[in-house]
C-alpha cells in the first residue's frame, strides 16, 4: 500500500504491446469460443448494422488541407479566426467545409459525417458490428472512416468472414439496399434480409424473397443490434472517443463488444447451484 504509484506512460506502453498483439482481437475469440461451447451462437441467421462514433476532435482542427490562394493567382483570403491565446474563435460562416479540401489537424482520420438529412456533421469513424439473431451477441467488428458507403463495405467484408459453407441469411436496414450489396451477397451463397427501401426507387428485393416467414423473422431479430450499440455507447462509453486513429478505436471498439458479449452471456446461461 505504500510503495510509488508507476507512472503515467505505463499504461501508454502497455496499451502498445496490446495492440501490437492483436489482444483486444483474441480475447474477443476467446469469449466467442466459450459462447460456442455453451451452444449460444446461431450458424446460420445474423444482422450487420453500423453507428457513427463521435471523434476526440473538435471542429477547429478541421482546418484546410491547401490555403486559399496558394496555387493560383488570387489574393488569399482573411482568416476567418481569431486566434487567443488559449481558444481561438472561429466563424464558419460561408466556409464550405468538406473532406476533400479539409482535414482534422488533431486526428487526421477522422471524417464529418453527420447520421442523417438536417443533423449536424461531426467528425467521426463509422463502427460496425454483426450479430447472430439466436441470442444477439456480437459475432465480428469493423471500424472504418466515416464515407458514404463503409456500411455496405464493411457488411460484404464481414459476410466473407463468415464460417462454413451453408447458406445464411443477414438482415439489415433500409440503409444496405443496394445492387452492390445485395447481388454480392447472393454471390457468397448469403441470403440478403435487407429491409425495403421503397422512398425514391424500386427495392432491390422482391417478393421471392420477401415472401417467405424467415424474411419477417429477420426483420424483428435486427432491431436487437441497436441494444448493442446503446450498450457501447452508454456502458461501454464509446459516445465520444478517447482514443485518436483508425487502429487504437478499432482496438477500443473490439474490447467494448468483447465485454457486451460476456455481459449478455451471464444472463443467457444457466446459472449453477
Amino acid at each position: 500500500m505504500d510503495d510509488a504509484v508507476w507512472d503515467a506512460s505505463t499504461f501508454s506502453k502497455n496499451r502498445e504491446r496490446m495492440l501490437e498483439g492483436d489482444i483486444a482481437e483474441a480475447f474477443f475469440q476467446g469469449v466467442l469460443g466459450e459462447a460456442r461451447a455453451g451452444q449460444l451462437l446461431s450458424d446460420e441467421h445474423f444482422t450487420v448494422d453500423g453507428t457513427l462514433l463521435e471523434a476526440w476532435a473538435s471542429h477547429k482542427s478541421f482546418r484546410p488541407v491547401d490555403p486559399v490562394g496558394k496555387d493560383n493567382d488570387q489574393e488569399p483570403k482573411p482568416p476567418a479566426a481569431r486566434w487567443d491565446e488559449n481558444n481561438p474563435t472561429v466563424n464558419y460562416r460561408g466556409e464550405k467545409r468538406t473532406n476533400q479540401t479539409h482535414c482534422s489537424t488533431t486526428d487526421p482520420q477522422a471524417m464529418l459525417a453527420r447520421k442523417g438529412p438536417g443533423k449536424e456533421a461531426k467528425l467521426s469513424y463509422h463502427g460496425h458490428l454483426m450479430t447472430e439473431n439466436r441470442s444477439g451477441l456480437v459475432v465480428n467488428t469493423q471500424v472504418t472512416t466515416a464515407y458514404g458507403s463503409a456500411e455496405c463495405h464493411a457488411g460484404l467484408l464481414m459476410a466473407e468472414q463468415l464460417p462454413g459453407c451453408g447458406r445464411v441469411t443477414l438482415g439489415a436496414d433500409k440503409g444496405y439496399d443496394q445492387r452492390e450489396f445485395v447481388e454480392e451477397l447472393r454471390c457468397m451463397g448469403v441470403t440478403p434480409h435487407v429491409a425495403q427501401n421503397q422512398g425514391r426507387r424500386r427495392s432491390r428485393l422482391d417478393q421471392r424473397t420477401t415472401r417467405h416467414p424467415g424474411y419477417e423473422i429477420s426483420q424483428r431479430k435486427r432491431k436487437r443490434i441497436e441494444e448493442v450499440f446503446g450498450w457501447m455507447k452508454t456502458v461501454g462509453m464509446l459516445r465520444q472517443l478517447r482514443h485518436r486513429g483508425l487502429e487504437r478505436v478499432g482496438w477500443v471498439f473490439t474490447l467494448a463488444a468483447a465485454t457486451y458479449n460476456l455481459v449478455r452471456m451471464r444472463t443467457l446461461m444457466p446459472k449453477c447451484v
